[in-house]
């Protein structure tokens, strides 16, 4: 199953106007479980570092989350970084054409390379790790280019399912990924390893989030994958599950889950 064909069928169409590209950052806020609990760990980071002026949007994709956090604090300079050149010019055009451009640039960049001594307040990386072989080397990186006091949220698969992989003889559903998912204490001692000690993780994806997904992710991007004649019946889904969605959501990130198939981490670097 691969997600890089049916990203590009996406961006071809929101990028016709940048009103559908404003609505598709909105419908994405809305429809994705990782991005409720990534949003409460970015409001928990404004409300306690009043002071902080430079994000780094580490593997920033269709751009959402730098549209996100520019859209929480207009004080923040955010930089986004992706290792494919297409999505850096297409977010550097959409971008350009909006009240923030000033405040958000997008540059290429292999963060297994990029490291920018004491740079960043803020490090998020959403989706991004479970691509990444090297990832002791990375996470090195955003420990050199934190300052000191500065956070690192990670939202990534765990290894309770994550990638939709349950049993050793599994395939991801993804097979961009290099690892089905990270344990807690994997990625706590590769953390500490670079040098993090005040780090905080927690399940997402418990049981109300995985039957969220499924309906939300799964069954649309499989039927995707088989015809893009889904693409007319899509939005009728939408329409049909997007209530049962929104409470699952809400149940998934109110509740404490002793296990699920995401992992929402907080490491910040010592003062």
């Amino acid at each position: 199953m691969k997600y890089d064909p049916v990203k590009k069928g996406i961006g071809s169409f929101v990028n016709r106007a940048v009103w559908l590209r404003k609505l598709f950052y909105l419908l994405l806020d809305i429809l994705l479980l990782r991005t409720w609990h990534v949003k409460i760990a970015l409001r928990k980071f404004k409300r306690l570092n009043k002071n902080s002026e430079s994000i780094l949007d580490a593997g920033s994709g269709f751009g959402q989350y730098a549209w996100r956090m520019s859209k929480m604090n207009p004080q923040w300079h955010i930089t986004g970084v992706d290792v494919k050149n297409e999505q850096i010019a297409d977010c550097n055009n959409f971008f350009g054409k909006t009240s923030v451009s000033g405040k958000v640039k997008f540059e290429y960049a292999d963060l297994t390379k990029y490291r920018m001594d004491r740079s960043y307040d803020l490090i998020l990386t959403v989706d991004v790790m479970e691509h990444i072989k090297e990832d002791v080397t990375v996470f090195h990186n955003f420990f050199n280019s934190l300052k000191p006091g500065g956070w690192l949220i990670i939202s990534t698969p765990s290894d309770k399912g994550g990638s939709d992989v349950h049993h050793q003889h599994d395939d991801s559903f993804i097979d961009e990924h290099v690892r089905d998912g990270y344990g807690i204490d994997n990625i706590t001692g590769k953390l500490s390893g670079a040098g993090f000690k005040n780090i905080t993780t927690q399940y997402t994806y418990g049981t109300p989030g995985k039957i969220s997904w499924k309906l939300s992710m799964k069954i649309p991007i499989l039927l995707l994958n088989l015809s893009k004649f889904y693409s007319i019946i899509l939005p009728l889904w939408y329409l049909f599950i997007m209530p049962f969605v929104l409470i699952l959501n809400w149940l998934d990130v109110t509740m404490t889950h002793k296990e699920g198939t995401g992992l929402l981490v907080v490491a910040i670097k010592e003062l």
